[in-house]
């Protein structure tokens, strides 16, 4: 495989919560909480690379270098108001076929619980993925059903996401982000 530039060779899932009274530090807080609050973070769309990696939080963490420009794709959600259960989640689907792209998807709301929060963010990457390689499917059924039809194709070998969510507290911010972070 040639190498391309700023081509990812390798990514990781991360997330956080952070609740302050202030909006910013609240996000700062759930940096802090993901591990990447020394990077200058730049978001990107939807694209998981051909022949990319997925390396553990810790692999991935000790690539990084304070100040670095570092590539993401993130869902971050925020609320002052108490007892709001806000979330954010990440999700990808991988293709079986590890020279072609998959899909991240990023998915915030308000009142869904994680499980939810992950199945919408899978759902949406797993679709993406699914249309784009000529997966037959049936977009009415459930996402269980669809997911089990993508599996079943052979093109698509799995589908993970990474949600967070929290509590407001109603005299605190109250931030979650969800991320996939990628390494040149």
């Amino acid at each position: 495989m040639a190498n391309h530039p700023m081509v990812p060779t390798r990514a990781f899932f991360t997330k956080g919560v952070g609740v302050h009274k202030n909006k910013l530090q609240s996000f700062e807080l759930a940096l802090r909480e993901a591990g990447i609050e020394k990077q200058n973070l730049v978001y990107v769309s939807s694209i998981y690379p051909p022949n990319c990696e997925l390396v553990s939080l810790e692999e991935g963490v000790k690539a990084l270098h304070p100040g670095q420009i570092t590539f993401c794709v993130m869902a971050r959600n925020q609320t002052n108001e108490k007892g709001r259960l806000v979330g954010s989640s990440c999700g990808m689907a991988i293709p079986s076929d590890k020279e072609h792209y998959g899909y991240i998807s990023e998915h915030h709301s308000f009142g869904e619980e994680e499980k939810e929060l992950g199945d919408f963010a899978e759902d949406l990457a797993s679709t993406m993925l699914a249309t784009t390689l000529g997966v037959d499917f049936d977009p009415e059924i459930g996402y269980d059903e669809r997911r089990e039809v993508y599996l079943m194709s052979g093109k698509i070998i799995d589908s993970i996401s990474m949600p967070v969510s929290a509590i407001g507290t109603g005299n605190m911010w109250t931030t979650t982000v969800s991320a996939v972070v990628f390494i040149f």
